[in-house]
């Protein structure tokens, strides 16, 4: 075999297991010290559950392997079903009822695996050839002839002629150095194995050369094929955080054969600590690459290090520029890029349209359900652009519900109708404009799924939520939607799932409503035993699975993941130019500046401005918070002599704030409300210092850096802006428009209606 073809070959190596959490591979046979050449196959082999031993750890692989073992090996590999079925009688003389193999041989015979002599007689217990074997293989395998010249000067009148030239052609099956092949000799254990690894390789190669996925998956176990449906985050390993490939992933990566990981701030130091790790776990995946997804939502949600901190959705919102939405997807993309990361689970497409919605708030570009879909359109198409799937959230929607589902089960429930004009209406404008994937929502939609269970947590009868719908995901979303991407479920650590159906069952319930790939199982591989016991019992159909494992692979297919990779040192020297670049940084900053927008103003246009000579008092709820103000302040008004003092406002502070804003020029109030409940917030302390101000009539500036609803639930405020986040390049802008330096251009991205909202 060619080097390449060796790559290839080596590269699968592990990823074939049948039994999850079994003992690793080198644990499985005692006796293969004096085989190491054959390892890799004996292995291979054994976990796609093909090739066994002789029990207590022997394999026994210079042993010569017999006919009847031969195609005992070939049945279970090509054959597992009929295995499962009755026996047909074997119609060779010398191969009895008794005999251990019966039901193989002639299952091997019913479908033309290996035939017998012309005596009658099938000698099962004789051992194979070289020849045989190559024809053994080359009949099961309807191998073609490859391009590969064969030279061997021993078989050109021997029987086997054509099959060996055949396995010859395509670098299967090789001669000795002195040019013979030695047909009639026999074949050990071990060689067989090596033999049908090549071959299954062989197969599984071209297959992928072909995007032929259903060959593919004809050679996929079941074990590797539910693996594909899940996506865990990436755990501790020996108590410390999991940034490097250690044994713990490397034995979760091969004994779940993973399909996917999801990465986490707890798995990131550096850009090219990130760069290094998403290669290096590449390396592990074998033949199928993984998917590698993050949230990089921007603003709130963000992970990228060291790279463009863009300002979050709802600052996009604010500025309404659909080029912008698609550039922030597009620098977006090629971070992730860079990184390794093809799937951004992003953006988010929930309608907040209520205030008291703990966890997306300014997660979303906003209230008005067309500005939505135009901006999501818009950055969906900005990561394709940069080659990075955008799996956009959280279908049905998440916008308008007053429990966060990482913490309970929320329960949406408006009427058809109104699902259609407002929360799905996004949803349905990035599947007509072809979006990939869809993660799902653990939110109960009684309208289009009223079924209820049993809660687990209380006893309790709970509706379904989407992501066990099979009424929301194949029927609504499959079905009414005409949708043909992947799904991907929202993360089954969260409350809502686990506390009130339980791992297992909610991870079967999920499939078979339609999510293809499960994110996050609190048990990865209770989850992956969980797939394999359903398909095995029959509770989910083998072709639900096969389905969404072609829809995961013509995925990974479309976005190239098949495709040979740059060199780790390339991916490096590049880094630099991309992760935060001069243009991406321009970019963040035009977006946080069009942002900005007015919540109060004495002239209906400006808030209040900071002027020369100035004592500015900046009152925030943290300390690190007021001190980026300052330090942003004297930056950009470094002309202006400007005197700055720093106080805390919330529980128990409200006093010093009034004895230091008495004090003061000017006064910053940064407000910063988010995951929690807007009406629930702490606003008393801001309205206190809000009516001192008012008193005094002094000049000040409420600055949202938060869910911008200081306008619903503070009152009489006379100059304020909203900037939607309290990252810098945010702050920033805010920080120029009170200086007067640029003018508060944007628009609150939320109507009146979303102050009346009922209730990831």
């Amino acid at each position: 075999m060619n080097i390449k073809m060796m790559t290839i070959f080596g590269a699968v190596l592990g990823s074939m297991l049948v039994w999850a959490g079994s003992a690793a591979a080198e644990n499985r046979f005692t006796d293969l010290q004096q085989s190491k050449w054959a390892e890799d196959g004996i292995n291979y082999m054994a976990k796609r559950g093909t090739v066994a031993g002789y029990g207590n750890g022997k394999f026994m692989p210079e042993r010569s392997v017999t006919r009847a073992q031969a195609v005992t090996f070939m049945v279970r590999e090509l054959y597992p079903q009929q295995l499962q079925t009755a026996a047909e009688g074997a119609n060779y003389k010398d191969v009895p009822r008794t005999h251990p193999f019966y039901r193989e041989i002639a299952i091997a015979e019913k479908n033309g695996l290996a035939s017998g002599f012309p005596d009658g007689t099938f000698h099962p217990d004789a051992p194979l050839s070289r020849a045989e074997t190559a024809a053994f293989l080359s009949r099961a395998y309807s191998l073609d002839a490859g391009k590969q010249p064969v030279s061997l000067k021993d078989i050109e009148q021997h029987w086997a002629a054509a099959p060996i030239l055949i396995m010859g052609s395509n670098r299967l099956i090789g001669g000795y150095t002195d040019g013979t092949f030695r047909p009639d000799r026999s074949v050990t254990r071990a060689e067989f194995a090596v033999f049908m690894t090549r071959v299954i390789r062989f197969e599984r190669a071209e297959a992928i050369q072909a995007h032929d996925w259903d060959k593919l998956m004809s050679y996929m176990t079941v074990s590797e094929q539910v693996g594909q449906m899940l996506m865990p985050d990436i755990r501790q390993w020996n108590g410390q955080a999991t940034t490097t490939v250690n044994e713990g992933l490397k034995r979760s990566i091969h004994d779940l054969e993973l399909g996917g990981l999801i990465l986490f701030d707890k798995n990131i130091i550096n850009a090219r600590q990130v760069t290094t790790l998403t290669h290096d776990i590449q390396l592990e995946a074998g033949d199928i690459p993984l998917f590698l997804g993050i949230d990089q939502e921007g603003g709130v949600i963000k992970r990228i290090p060291g790279g463009t901190n863009l300002p979050g959705q709802m600052a996009l919102g604010a500025a309404g520029d659909s080029s912008m939405a698609e550039a922030a997807g597009r620098l977006t993309g090629e971070e992730l890029k860079a990184l390794g990361v093809q799937v951004n689970f992003a953006p988010v497409l929930d309608i907040n349209s209520n205030p008291d919605n703990p966890i997306i708030g300014m997660r979303s570009f906003g209230s008005n359900a067309d500005l939505v879909s135009r901006l999501g359109i818009a950055t969906i198409n900005g990561l394709r652009q940069s080659g990075v799937i955008a799996a956009v959230k959280h279908f049905p929607g998440h916008g308008d519900t007053a429990v966060d589902s990482h913490l309970g089960m929320p329960v949406l429930t408006h009427n058809r109708e109104r699902l259609d004009a407002v929360e799905l209406k996004p949803f349905r404008a990035a599947i007509d404009d072809g979006v990939d994937m869809m993660m799902t929502a653990h939110i109960a939609f009684p309208a289009v799924d009223n079924e209820h269970v049993i809660s687990l947590k209380d006893g309790s009868s709970v509706p379904l939520p989407a992501t066990l719908s099979k009424k929301v995901l194949t029927g609504l979303l499959r079905g009414e939607l005409g949708y043909k991407g992947v799904i991907v479920s929202d993360a089954f650590t969260m409350n809502a799932l686990s506390e009130n159906f339980g791992e297992n069952k909610a991870v079967e319930r999920a499939v078979s409503a339609g999510v293809d790939i499960i994110l996050m199982p609190q048990d990865s591989a209770a989850a992956h035993q969980t797939l394999v016991n359903a398909v095995k019992s029959g509770t989910i159909p083998i072709d639900t699975i096969h389905t969404s494992v072609k829809r995961i692979l013509e995925l990974k297919a479309k976005y190239g993941l098949f495709e040979p990779t740059e060199s780790l040192a390339q991916k490096l020297t590049v880094l630099n130019g991309i992760i935060g670049s001069v243009e991406h940084r321009k970019v963040e900053r035009e977006i946080a500046e069009r942002a900005v927008s007015l919540l109060a103003g004495r002239d209906g246009e400006h808030p209040d401005q900071i002027q020369h000579g100035d004592r500015v008092v900046i009152a925030a709820t943290d300390v690190e918070q007021a001190k980026q103000l300052e330090r942003q302040l004297k930056q950009a008004g470094s002309d202006l002599s400007l005197k700055t003092e720093i106080t805390l406002m919330g529980q128990g502070t409200t006093n010093n704030a009034l004895q230091a804003i008495s004090k003061a020029d000017y006064v910053i109030l940064a407000s910063y409300q988010f995951r929690n409940v807007a009406s629930q917030f702490g606003w008393a302390d801001v309205q206190t210092l809000i009516e001192a101000l008012n008193k005094r009539n002094m000049r000040y500036a409420v600055l949202s850096l938060g869910n911008p609803y200081e306008p619903i639930y503070l009152h009489n405020i006379h100059s304020g802006i909203a900037v939607y986040g309290k990252q810098e390049p945010n702050t920033e802008a805010g920080i120029k428009v009170l200086l007067g330096k640029l003018k508060a251009g944007g628009v609150l991205p939320l109507t009146a209606d979303s102050s009346k909202g009922s209730d990831h």
